[in-house]
């Protein structure tokens, strides 16, 4: 394992992070009667393996449901100064309910402190103004970290780039979770204002967000050989010094395999990566055109600025995944998101066209008399069913 320091954490950071949403038993809390023998065997296997290969940040989440109460029945038997632990709450408009959910953490975590709090889902400028006013969400988490409960505080965020610029700005944190790899480098900014502020710089989801990596459509597999998709993509992440560690979720102690094949190519990044790029950005321009491929970005709406509030630049994204990669399942699965994640995934999908005039919204871009077409051949191509974030789905599911 190659360690990273961590920021201004002066944490040594493993390069891989053990994820904690894949291998938990369910969605919600639950009895700790009614979790699996097997399941839980499956969770120790899992952090034990981790450790073994060096991985000992171990993240997790109180929306992870059962994740937490299953990792409070392994983490204790491991010396506790050798661990990194991460936990994330949501924010609250009632701070006294956030201070709940985090001691509801650590109770089952079965620990007396963590490594890090991340505040879970600061996603919009209304949401960073309700953490950061007297008496909100960060006073709490200082408050904590006083007590002695919490070590470093940070945020993880799905939200647009000029957001998470803005919150690291405050100088209030000393790490974030952020989206960030191949598929998606907008998000590039961003790392780059943590550099300036000397900020921990954590990846959400490379492999699962980042493409569904691990069942890669064969097209994919192709243009990333020698290397597997997963592994080129952890390189690809890696290769830049000021992005530290990146969360891989596993389900099971093989996942981290792949992973691991990344370590020893890190030195030779400079050599295997660029005939791969080269690849993949023909392989796109060969499927929609250099100029499409060069400017389909510019000039879009933001959400807020267009009729029905249509999320275009992230269908436009999708669009260009499922031509250039083949990439249709995980197209699909983020398409039928739009319309049901709230601020975790916003906007709405491009089903409702006939009913709108996208003239005005898309003056500004060079592409707007062809969009429309598009954005309609997307719908075809994506719609479906509704999706929801995982976590929401059971929530519903057990209020019904």
């Amino acid at each position: 394992m190659q360690y990273r320091r961590f920021g201004r954490t002066e944490l040594s950071m493993p390069v891989f992070s053990c994820g904690g949403m894949r291998y938990h038993h369910k969605w919600q809390d639950v009895p700790a009667n009614e979790i699996p023998p097997d399941n839980q065997q499956n969770v120790e296997a899992t952090i034990r393996y981790s450790i073994e290969c060096g991985i000992n940040h171990i993240e997790t989440a109180r929306g992870y449901g059962s994740s937490e109460m299953q990792l409070g029945w392994i983490l204790p038997s491991f010396p506790r100064e050798k661990l990194i632990v991460q936990t994330k709450v949501v924010p609250k408009s009632n701070s006294q309910k956030f201070r709940e959910e985090f001691e509801k953490s650590l109770a089952y975590l079965q620990l007396e402190y963590v490594d890090l709090l991340s505040i879970h889902g600061i996603n919009t400028w209304e949401l960073l103004e309700d953490c950061m006013r007297p008496g909100g969400c960060m006073d709490v988490a200082r408050k904590l970290q006083a007590e002695g409960k919490v070590r470093f505080i940070g945020f993880s965020t799905h939200g647009p780039t000029d957001v998470i610029v803005k919150i690291i700005e405050t100088n209030q944190f000393d790490y974030l979770n952020l989206h960030w790899y191949y598929i998606n480098q907008s998000n590039f900014p961003a790392i780059e204002a943590a550099k300036r502020h000397d900020m921990g710089v954590f990846i959400i989801s490379p492999s699962d967000k980042g493409g569904q990596l691990y069942s890669p459509p064969q097209k994919l597999v192709d243009l990333c050989y020698p290397l597997s998709p997963i592994a080129f993509n952890d390189l690809f992440c890696l290769s830049h010094p000021h992005v530290h560690t990146l969360s891989l979720g596993a389900a099971k102690p093989e996942d981290f395999n792949e992973h691991l094949k990344a370590i020893e190519l890190l030195d030779r990044a400079d050599e295997l990566l660029p005939p791969i790029l080269a690849r993949l950005e023909n392989a796109a321009i060969d499927k929609l055109g250099e100029d499409w491929f060069k400017t389909w970005h510019v000039g879009l709406p933001t959400i807020e600025n267009t009729p029905g509030g249509i999320n275009i630049p992230v269908i436009l994204w999708l669009w260009n995944l499922a031509n250039a990669y083949d990439m249709i399942d995980y197209c699909k699965m983020r398409y039928n998101l739009l319309g049901n994640a709230g601020h975790w995934f916003p906007g709405k999908k491009a089903d409702s066209l006939d009913e709108l005039d996208l003239r005005r919204c898309l003056a500004h871009s060079p592409h707007a008399a062809k969009i429309p077409g598009i954005l309609q051949a997307a719908d075809r191509l994506f719609g479906g069913e509704s999706v929801q974030r995982l976590s929401q789905a059971v929530q519903r599911l057990s209020q019904e």
